[in-house]
Formats: C-alpha cells, structure tokens, sequence
C-alpha cells in the first residue's frame, strides 16, 4: 500500500500496519531510552494485545481504554486496539480526575490498559473497569474489519460543558494522517519528532498517522523538554517535528540551540492547536533557521484541515493556509458561503471529518450543517485561499455592541520579546457589558510592567480595543495540547 497524494487512502489500520511490517524498518526511535522499535515488532506487540482482547471477548466495536503516556506500550496498545477491531479511547491524562472518570464511565469501556505510570491516575478515578496487561499469550481470532468501522474515541477538553466524544473510523484515522502525509510531502525517509502526547488527536493523527501512511518513521519522547529538545533532534536525526505555538515560544525564550547538522538535516517544524503569533515565528525563524508551517486542525476533524505550503512555495504569516485533502469555506450563520475577504464562520467536509459524537445526537446534529461541519471559528479567506482566522464565536469579547477578537489583542502584547505567553479574555462590565483585560507570562529576569503592555495595545490598537488590566502569571492554564485556555483565565484571576 503506497501513498496516493491525490486519493485518500483506502483500507483499515491492520491493512497499513501489516503492509508496514512486511516491508521492515524502524517505526519508532526513543531519544530517552535509545530503545528502537521496528514495524515488524509493533505489528506483533499490536497483535498480541488484540488477541487477548478477543479472548476475553471484546466486541467488535467495542471501546477500549488506554491510560498511557508516550510510550512503546502506548502505541502498541492503540495499535492493538484497532487491529482487533475495537475503539480504542486514548485518555487524556491531563484531564483531571473528574473528567477521567467521566470519560472512562460515557464510554462503556469494560477493560482499560494502564501504564506502570498511570496506575495512581486510574485508581483516583475510581471506574469499575478492568486494567489488563499489554502482553498475552492468545490465538483468538481476530474481528473482521472495515474501514467505516470505529477506530476512535478521543474526548474534547469540555471546557464549555462535558467533554463530548468524537469518534473517528480507521478511514478518517487514516485520511487525518494523510492530509499531513500530502500537505508536508512527507516520505519514508522522513522522520518525524513526536512531542506532543497521543492521547491528544494532533499527536496522534499528525505524527503516528502520518508515519503510518506515508512510510516514514518517528522519534518519540514521554513528554516535551525545553533544555532536552534540540540535543533528542539531533540525536534522533528527525526531519520535522510538530509541536503547538507555546512549545515554539519556550524553545524560542530558551538557550539551547540547534547544532548545523540538525538545522541542515530539518526540513520544517510545523505549528498547530492554536494561532501562532507573527512575532514569535519570524522571531524563531530568524535565530533557529527552521521555517515554522503554521497549520490548523480539529479533534473532530482527525486533526488538520488548513497548512500553509513547504517552501519555495509561498507561506502567509499569520495564516494557517489552506486546504489539503479536505473543503473548507467560509459561511455565513445561514450557511451561505461569504464572499472572498469578508468573515464567517470555518466549515469543513472531507474523509477526515468525524462520524459522530458518541451518543449525543443532539451535539453531532447541531455541529453538522448540510454536510459541512461548523468549526465554530471566525475567519476571511484571501483570493488565493488562504484562511485568516480572526477569533472563536465563543471567545469573543462584546464590548458595548463591539465584537473584539482577543487574537488581535494577543497579537499586540506578543510584540514584546520579554512576553512568552499572552491571551486577552472578556470580562463582565456593568458599563459596557464586557471589558477587555490579558494574562501573560514573561521570560525570566525582566523588568517588564503591565502598564508598558498596556501603553503598547493603546499604540497599536487604539484604547477601545486595549485591556484595562494585564495579570502576569506564572503560567497561563492549558489543555493537554497545549493550548492556552482562555476561556478559564475570568475565572481563575480575580476582578478589581
């Protein structure tokens, strides 16, 4: 099975797996360990795991839950999940107890495997499901599979409600790491350097469903090392990585550096989860000599869906680009596309998107619009194509009838080398309804006052728009992504 740049690709993952297996190689490298893990050797761990889970009698279809870090017995559990036919439920171990323990309950799993590491975890969250061991010795048959059979359950941060499941097919797991294969030009001799957590769909569907797909290989860490990122690269010898805006902004407020065989050997890194400000990437470019492709991409949509295009050809800071694999337009609360250049709503329909959001037709039926899927993101596409977003419908701040995007806020305050960090939220105002204040983080050792960052919104935005208050914080609160969570910033810091 070879990758099709112009066809999504067609099978199951036990298809690709087996395909990958036979061919050889190495699938994964652990910088941490120095431990190499060949396709032929995850193919059998994979396998493995879904014969024991066919002994113990597992459903077709059945969910499946994998409490694990980054890991070789992550991947080989996920893995194994699919291959056996079941719905693999990557949890999220930055959730929090509560949300664990929901996740685990709403997704009627009856066995989990849980990581030497999560053991603690599990047990806090108290399920009434069985952990089992990766290793087994079984010849069960395996479940037939097909493509449009659910292969995942990964559930949202819910931090507007509960968390909802978004459940993809082996054919959208697939078409997720085929729009990454295609839009990077990836190939097997590609390597990529896989940071971010599995149990989070960038992780997952751009690194190991890229890899999958396109032949290439992985380097993979437990976790994401400011001092230890460079020097696992070059160990590595990886040619991409994919990491999210606050990952690019430490490296960049960091004193690690990359050696010249690394920077030569680095076709690209690639930013995604969130907007990345135009100041951090040309800052990054200028002192690493990597070029960043801003991306964008949803859990529901088997992650990306927008990526600017690999030089010569032309990027557009402070864009995510434009489509690959996948529709995407702009429309209006009616559904109708917009003209080119005014805003509306991202909408999206292709392979990638997901099934449903398991069982809650209520949600599934009002996030599909005739076909598309509503993104709930704000923004204008340009006469090439190009996707400017300029806010999220729900973190819009209305301020005396004004809609305000905090992204444009953000923008500003990042102008500022010493500011690491930084999101404007809405706060309620008696006054004007809402008012707008920022949190921000700074590099060690600076002098910075909130009033300069101030004074620097009023220059660059005029006072409307300005915060009237910035907090400095020690770290602004995230999802597991790393994804500033703006919306819990009025919340956690005080009014006046």
């Amino acid at each position: 099975m070879r990758l099709d740049r112009t066809t999504p690709p067609e099978g199951t993952l036990r298809d690709w797996l087996d395909q990958r297996a036979e061919a050889g190689g190495v699938a994964v490298v652990f910088p941490e360990t120095g431990e190499e893990l060949t396709w032929a050797a995850l193919r059998e761990g994979a396998m493995g795991f879904a014969r024991s889970l066919t002994a113990r009698g597992v459903a077709n279809g059945e969910s499946v839950a994998i409490i694990a870090p980054n890991s070789r017995e992550a991947l080989c559990a996920f893995y194994g999940a699919t291959y056996g036919g079941f719905r693999a439920v990557m949890i999220n171990l930055a959730a929090g107890r509560d949300a664990i323990a929901y996740a685990l309950d709403h997704s009627e799993a009856r066995f989990a495997y849980v990581h030497p590491e999560c053991l603690d975890l599990f047990g806090a969250a108290g399920a009434r499901i069985e952990a089992i061991a990766l290793e087994g010795q079984s010849d069960a048959l395996l479940h037939d599979v097909v493509p449009s059979d659910h292969a995942l359950l990964m559930y949202t941060s819910g931090t507007t409600g509960r968390p909802k499941g978004v459940v993809h097919s082996h054919a959208g797991l697939l078409a997720g790491g085929w729009t990454t294969a295609v839009a990077h030009r990836l190939g097997p001799q590609d390597r990529g350097f896989c940071v971010l957590p599995i149990y989070h769909i960038n992780g997952l569907c751009v690194t190991v469903m890229g890899s999958l797909v396109s032949g290439g290989s992985l380097a993979m860490t437990g976790r994401f090392s400011a001092s230890q990122f460079w020097a696992q690269a070059e160990q590595a010898e990886v040619t991409w990585f994919s990491v999210v805006p606050t990952i690019i902004s430490h490296l960049l407020h960091g004193k690690g550096e990359p050696d010249e065989a690394c920077r030569a050997r680095l076709r690209f890194g690639r930013s995604a989860s969130s907007a990345l400000a135009v100041e951090t990437q040309q800052a990054f470019e200028a002192r690493f000599g990597v070029p960043i492709i801003e991306t964008m991409g949803l859990t529901e949509t088997a992650a990306q869906i927008l990526s600017n295009p690999l030089p010569p050809e032309p990027r557009k800071i402070g864009s995510p680009g434009v489509a690959y694999g996948c529709e995407v337009q702009i429309q209006d609360g009616e559904g109708r596309e917009v003209p080119r250049g005014e805003e509306g709503e991202i909408v999206v329909r292709g392979p990638n998107v997901m099934l449903e959001y398991l069982k809650n037709a209520e949600a599934t039926e009002g996030t599909f619009r005739d076909g598309w899927l509503r993104t709930g993101d704000l923004a204008r596409m340009d006469g090439d194509g190009y996707v400017f977003v300029t806010g999220r419908l729900k973190e819009l701040i209305i301020k005396g009838g004004e809609n305000i995007a905090p992204r444009e806020v953000d923008e500003a305050l990042y102008t500022h080398p010493d500011v690491v960090e930084a999101a404007a939220f809405a706060r309620a105002c008696t006054r004007y309804g809402e008012t707008v204040e920022a949190a921000v983080r700074v590099c060690d050792g600076s002098q910075l006052e909130p009033a300069q960052l101030i004074e620097i919104c009023r220059d660059r935005l005029g006072p409307f728009k300005s915060p009237d208050r910035v907090h400095f914080m020690a770290e602004l609160p995230k999802g597991p992504s790393g994804k500033i969570q703006r919306l819990k910033l009025a919340d956690i810091l005080p009014p006046v």
